[in-house]
């Protein structure tokens, strides 16, 4: 690892110092006599504070309940229309929507396993995608070429999310639209989200960004071929092709917006997602998983694989997707910037290798531990909960293994004997509980 110093002049500051205490005590000084000696005496006089304003917190507002999807079509439709929207649309956007009750069971569902990282990479740059994705990144170069240039984002991470989110435009979704998001709305566990989009693409069609024949898309309400969904498009979509309208189905259209949407994420030009490094034998894995300067990480024996120059400030993330015996990966800003997509470090990565074999760069160069077996939703469950009351809080049992539980996880293997890699699999966890 090369670093670049960047220097920061440092300047003094001068802090003023004022009382905060809740009683503050003044001294009065007030002169007497004794015969002929003048003696000063002095008094304390007792300042009470002003009373500080008392906060009421807002009580939370029970979510109304609906007799049935009828029910709330209604309501809704009422409400759309008397905050300002075109009665005639919501009128004909609802017409069209029925219960699904596909969604409502997609949307609460949980896989029986929890995937393992290479499994989510193996599909994301499977030779088909890798292969189309090679031809489909050559007709578009000049246009992503120039993306580049004005949004700063990798032509190459542009592609791969077209590639990852609808395999390069041919598969956008033959869900209804309205009907997923009227769905989960009736349905209640994310209402306010789902009717928030549904007012946003009420308010495409109003001005004619979509068209009421193009409103098929993702059970989730993904439209189009990078999967925006409506209120995201209608704050970030861009008019890639100069025709008055930003239509997500449209190629140009969805790339531009895309590009858009990762700078105004925070995308820093020039910064790759991940760099691949090697850590010493003696190196303190305690950190992993937490930010610090680059330099820091170079202190500690970080070292990038491919000679790469990084700023000596630049704040990175040391992440091992599959433990001390899988690849080692330095994350800079713009791999969260890619999970503004889909939060998600698998999807991040898988975006990340498909962009670099787009590029035609190579790949991981560490090989995966494919020995190791991941731990059932109940198992994961179970093990949330016995770390939990073992003094390693997962911050609930919800059989996902979320980053609450591989830190948890991390303190309990750092306690007990093993590496503090926080990787939990069927080896690693058995010695915690047996299953």
């Amino acid at each position: 690892m090369i670093i670049k110093k960047h220097y920061v002049a440092l300047f003094p500051a001068l802090v003023m110092v004022g009382c905060t205490s809740q009683q503050a005590m003044q001294k009065q000084s007030k002169p007497v006599r004794q015969g002929n000696v003048e003696i000063t005496q002095t008094q304390t006089i007792q300042v009470k504070p002003t009373p500080r304003p008392v906060v009421v917190k807002p009580q939370p507002v029970a979510k109304p309940s609906y007799n049935s999807f009828s029910d709330w079509k209604s309501d809704f439709s009422m409400r759309a229309i008397s905050s300002g929207h075109d009665a005639a649309t919501v009128r004909r956007l609802l017409d069209s929507a029925y219960l699904n009750q596909q969604v409502i069971s997609l949307d609460s569902g949980q896989p029986e396993f929890s995937k393992m990282p290479w499994e989510y990479v193996d599909s994301a740059v499977s030779d088909g995608r890798v292969s189309t994705g090679k031809r489909k990144f050559a007709e578009q170069r000049a246009f992503l070429s120039q993306l580049e240039s004005q949004y700063g984002v990798n032509a190459e991470i542009v592609a791969a999310i077209w590639g990852m989110e609808s395999s390069y435009g041919a598969v956008t979704g033959n869900s209804s639209i309205p009907s997923s998001l009227a769905s989960l709305a009736y349905d209640g566990r994310r209402q306010e989200f789902a009717e928030t989009q549904l007012l946003s693409l009420a308010t495409l069609l109003q001005r004619g960004d979509v068209s009421w024949s193009q409103l098929d898309g993702s059970w989730a309400g993904g439209m189009g071929q990078t999967q925006f969904i409506p209120d995201t498009w209608l704050k970030q979509g861009v008019d890639g092709d100069n025709n008055g309208h930003r239509n997500p189905w449209a190629t140009s259209d969805a790339l531009a917006s895309t590009a858009n949407y990762l700078s105004n994420s925070g995308w820093v030009r020039g910064l790759a997602p991940f760099y691949e490094v090697t850590v010493p034998a003696s190196f303190d894995y305690s950190v992993v998983g937490t930010k610090q300067p680059a330099a820091r990480w170079a202190a500690m024996g970080v070292d990038t694989i491919a000679d790469v120059y990084l700023d000596a400030n630049t704040q990175m993330e040391l992440w091992l997707p599959a433990g001390k015996d899988g690849p080692v990966l330095l994350l800079s800003p713009n791999f969260d910037v890619i999970k503004v997509y889909n939060n998600s470090s698998s999807y991040a990565l898988g975006v990340s290798l498909l962009g670099k074999a787009l590029a035609g760069q190579s790949g991981l160069r560490t090989a995966w531990p494919r020995y190791e077996r991941p731990l059932s939703t109940a198992q994961v469950r179970n093990l949330q909960q016995r770390l939990t009351s073992s003094g390693y809080d997962t911050k609930g049992a919800d059989g996902i293994v979320g980053t609450n539980t591989r830190k948890a996880f991390q303190r309990w293997q750092a306690d007990n004997g093993q590496t503090p890699d926080g990787f939990i699999t069927q080896r690693s966890a058995s010695s915690l509980a047996s299953w």
